[in-house]
């Protein structure tokens, strides 16, 4: 009996690199479009719709292709510890955007590949850091600090209070956390054999659960008002982001070198401070400027591939 050899990974070519810049782009984009949306539609509700029609999305997809959702492959208890997680993360990011700024938010949560890095270094064999990244860890937490320091110093437009705002930033950080935990429960557990159309549709559909249960005891189960702008705003995130996004992203791991495209996750916060300031209208002192731009080096950092040693 014959079989087929998966191809081998490869760095990332012209066609990839220009996926992955539309793939930050997206990523980046995305809290813009959740903060336009949070006065007509309640944030955690808003993150619970988002999570279910991506979950169905996900359903449909993996039914179309025959991958089997619902097998008994002992991946059940980290699977939902996953899900929580990510609704931990999202309960974060879109309520800590009620109190700050989409170009502060994108700056906090894009912190998660360094709490990533530190998490695989603890808990995953073969994934100790090399002193290239200890010292991206250290850039980045010094921008994390500065960034703290400026909303403390120069306020917080966006809260109108600084301690509002640092309260933002702070879920920002908290969010990062989560995601980089959510990331570890997976490559620790028997999920990293589960296919990625399984391992998404367990956080996505658990995260439903939880958030609507959650929009449901916070009295959030409810729409403020029907607008254009919010319908496409919910369809972007869920369809564009959650479902579109994400199958892609899966799609270059299998193909491409992992730590090749994960330097590019730098362009993301790049992306949202950008967006925030063109599309919201949304300011920032020299400061802050200092400590994204150290942040983003730390992450390039962290997310810097090995180097070969000729033999």
């Amino acid at each position: 009996m014959s079989t087929t050899a998966l191809p081998a990974r490869r760095a990332p070519d012209s066609f990839a690199i220009l996926l992955m810049v539309g793939l930050c782009a997206i990523w980046g984009f995305q809290q813009v479009a959740i903060k336009s949306t949070n006065s007509a539609v309640p944030p955690v509700f808003q993150a619970g719709l988002r999570s279910l029609v991506a979950s169905l999305l996900v359903w449909g997809w993996a039914r179309s292709r025959g991958t089997p959702l619902f097998r008994d492959d002992g991946t059940l208890s980290a699977g939902l510890l996953a899900g929580v997680l990510f609704a931990a993360e999202f309960v974060c990011i879109f309520l800590g955007l009620t109190l700050t700024s989409a170009s502060r938010m994108a700056v906090f949560l894009y912190t998660a590949p360094c709490f990533t890095a530190l998490g695989l270094h603890w808990f995953v064999e073969g994934e100790r850091m090399r002193r290239i990244q200890w010292f991206g860890i250290v850039v980045a937490f010094a921008g994390m600090a500065l960034a703290f320091a400026d909303g403390f110093l120069h306020g917080n437009v966006a809260s109108g209070s600084t301690l509002k705002g640092m309260a933002g930033d702070a879920l920002g950080v908290l969010a990062g956390i989560a995601w980089a935990a959510t990331t570890v429960v997976v490559r620790a557990t028997r999920l990293a054999q589960s296919s990625a159309s399984k391992t998404l549709f367990y956080q996505l559909a658990v995260s439903a659960v939880v958030l609507l249960a959650l929009a449901v005891g916070l009295g959030q189960a409810h729409v403020e008002t029907v607008t254009p702008l919010a319908m496409m705003s919910l369809a972007y995130q869920a369809v564009v982001v959650a479902f579109v996004s994400y199958l892609v992203w899966f799609w270059l791991l299998t193909r491409y070198i992992a730590s090749r495209l994960s330097v590019f996750s730098f362009l993301t916060p790049l992306f949202g401070v950008s967006f925030g300031v063109l599309l919201l209208g949304e300011s920032f002192s020299l400061r802050f400027l200092m400590a994204a731009a150290l942040v983003l080096v730390g992450i390039a950092l962290v997310n810097a591939p090995a180097r070969r040693v000729a033999k």
